[in-house]
């Protein structure tokens, strides 16, 4: 079992939760090691006095701070420790938001948050079931290893998770950075526009994160067995040239016409959810074809089931609420808060 980075704990009004953070994320990138050329000699880094050449040991270097050319101020761990006291173990949710509202840009990296004991378990289901239901995020302030964190609590269906956020001032200005941004926006009513939003319809999936992998990774290590026994190495293909503005309007019109036969040609219904919606629509129809007219239900059956499917939604997480919309072809649930999705289901049911 993994050992948690970081351990305090975590406020939500009055309540108090011990708490532990977990890396969520692992790096598989292929690795090498630096080798002098012609020799399979190591190539190591050292850390070295500058003045006088020589190694120095970890347990001799400090922290220090430049206050003018070759002028420092030299600070001790310790001294970091002590001005920022209790701080550096306590995560308090000074409020919350709407994640969505959150630009990915300020997204930094993402921690697993679990409780320090069994005791405790009660408590942080609790707050992740609330935060789920609310589908919100609690937005604090963290000191860990030496440096404060702007983060974001939020629930996934079985654990906690915590995103470090980017400050403000460290997110670039795009018009500063990003030259030939265009001066105005695209007129909505252009049928450029229209038909780019035909395509992204007809090429809308569902965001399943098994269904990718690291296909450089692959190539690298397909290049070093192929070095090993001596093969030719085979290079990736050039990438397409850009598309010309006078043939913007064919090539976009060409690739919806390509995504939708594709879909005639048949799916496992993770295609475009345009498909999936087709689909539920005929399956409707026809069960409501085979129905007989006197067999139908009262107006006042189908609202009393109705109420009765919205009750039973309400107890349901946003991540299976998601699900069940995705089976049911519920169009814009990616963007549904949990309220909405719920609606939107207890009315299909109905």
């Amino acid at each position: 079992m993994a050992r948690p980075i970081w351990t305090g704990v975590l406020t939500f009004g009055l309540v108090t939760l011990p708490v532990g953070l977990y890396t969520a994320t692992e790096d598989h990138t292929v690795h090498f090691h630096q080798l002098q050329r012609g020799t399979s000699d190591r190539i190591r880094n050292k850390r070295v006095n500058e003045r006088t050449g020589k190694e120095v040991g970890g347990d001799r270097i400090v922290k220090g701070y430049e206050i003018d050319e070759g002028e420092y101020v030299v600070v001790e761990p310790e001294e970091l420790e002590e001005i920022s006291p209790g701080r550096s173990k306590v995560i308090d949710l000074a409020g919350f938001v709407d994640l969505r509202e959150v630009e990915p840009v300020y997204f930094d990296r993402t921690y697993y948050v679990g409780p320090r004991g069994k005791e405790y378990v009660k408590v942080y289901e609790l707050m992740r079931a609330a935060l789920d239901r609310a589908d919100k995020a609690g937005i604090a302030t963290l000191t860990m290893r030496g440096k404060e964190y702007l983060t974001a609590l939020r629930a996934q269906p079985r654990v906690l998770v915590l995103h470090t956020l980017h400050w403000a001032d460290e997110v670039r200005d795009p018009a500063s950075v990003v030259p030939d941004l265009p001066e105005r926006r695209t007129s909505s009513d252009s049928k450029e526009l229209r038909t780019a939003e035909q395509l992204i319809d007809a090429l809308t999936i569902e965001w399943n994160p098994d269904e990718y992998h690291d296909t450089y990774e692959e190539r690298v290590m397909k290049l070093v067995a192929a070095k090993r026994k001596g093969e030719e190495v085979v290079g990736e293909a050039e990438p397409p040239e850009a598309t010309n503005v006078i043939d913007l309007m064919e090539a976009l019109s060409r690739s919806v016409e390509q995504s939708r036969s594709r879909g005639r040609k048949g799916g496992d219904g993770k295609g475009a959810a345009g498909k999936t919606q087709a689909g539920s629509g005929k399956t409707r129809a026809a069960a409501a074809k085979k129905e007989p007219a006197g067999k139908k239900k009262s107006a006042g059956r189908k609202g009393a089931a109705g109420r009765k499917e919205s009750e039973d939604l309400a107890s349901l997480s946003k991540a299976e609420l998601q699900k069940r919309a995705s089976a049911a072809g519920v169009a814009g649930r990616s963007k549904m808060t949990r309220d909405q999705l719920v609606k939107a289901l207890a009315g299909q049911a109905a």
